[in-house]
């Protein structure tokens, strides 16, 4: 059974491209003195998934981590659609209503069980000291959501008991529970057997195209990048080497990219 309920397959014809649902314009991020994204613009459409891919150190998460509000940029600016300009704290908070991420790490509670980790996506429904059970909307989405990824019938076992591979499972329930409308991943899949990594691909693909989900990932499978993503950004030593179609991303493309990090690194 597909992960997202799927009746049948999902054609994807390619249409005219979608106006961008959330876009970044002269974005840099500056650590400590060293520049970690410099003057990256980028444009994420709805109904389509985008694929960040670069050498290690490229800054992938850290653009990741100022989409999803983590990360503060030091300039440029980040536009939602439907939102503007996000300028302000209550404008953050109004985008991630809309927004859910799977993280690399899991970010997992381990004394929890996978349905109390998977209720965490419903934290502003309930105060966290309420002797009340968690709202049965919530419950009941939660359940669905570990039911997709095939493992509602350990609900109720503490995650530190579960294999990586299994935490990573609870952690893509916990960001599809809510039906998010911008869906990041920072390398979803790399904890994940093939057979299940490519599964959960053509999952989140058809959510993006059937419900017109934004979708960015990270990625370093770059194969996988080719065959899930419309488009792909190439980032290296945190500015974009690269931005266009996932068939444009070819080998002699791919080699450009990441011989630019060795490059780098020997100060050519």
């Amino acid at each position: 059974m597909s992960m997202l309920h799927l009746a049948a397959p999902v054609s994807f014809i390619p249409v005219a491209p979608a106006a961008p649902a959330l876009r970044v314009d002269g974005l840099s991020v500056t650590r400590g003195g060293r520049a970690i994204l410099r003057q990256v613009s980028a444009a994420f459409a709805a109904g389509a998934v985008t694929a960040v891919v670069g050498p290690s150190g490229a800054g992938k998460t850290t653009l990741l981590n100022v989409l999803n509000g983590l990360v503060e940029p030091s300039c440029g600016m980040v536009a939602s659609e439907q939102l503007g300009a996000l300028r302000s704290a209550e404008s953050w908070a109004a985008l991630r209503q809309r927004a859910a991420t799977i993280f690399q790490d899991h970010a997992l509670i381990g004394r929890l069980s996978a349905l109390d980790n998977v209720l965490l996506a419903f934290a502003d429904t309930r105060h966290p000291l309420s002797p009340w059970p968690w709202p049965r909307f919530a419950r009941e989405a939660a359940a669905r959501a570990l039911a997709d990824v095939g493992l509602l019938d350990r609900a109720f076992e503490r995650v530190d008991n579960f294999s990586g591979g299994e935490r990573q499972r609870v952690g893509v329930a916990r960001a599809l529970a809510r039906g998010p409308r911008l869906l990041l991943g920072d390398e979803p899949f790399s904890s994940l057997d093939p057979p299940l990594a490519r599964r959960l691909c053509d999952d989140l693909r058809a959510l993006a195209v059937r419900d017109g989900v934004t979708v960015v990932l990270v990625l370093h499978q770059i194969a996988l990048a080719r065959a899930l993503a419309d488009r792909i950004v190439g980032l290296n030593d945190g500015r974009v080497l690269f931005d266009g179609p996932a068939h444009a991303f070819d080998a002699a493309t791919e080699a450009t990219v990441f011989a630019a990090h060795s490059h780098l690194n020997q100060g050519v």
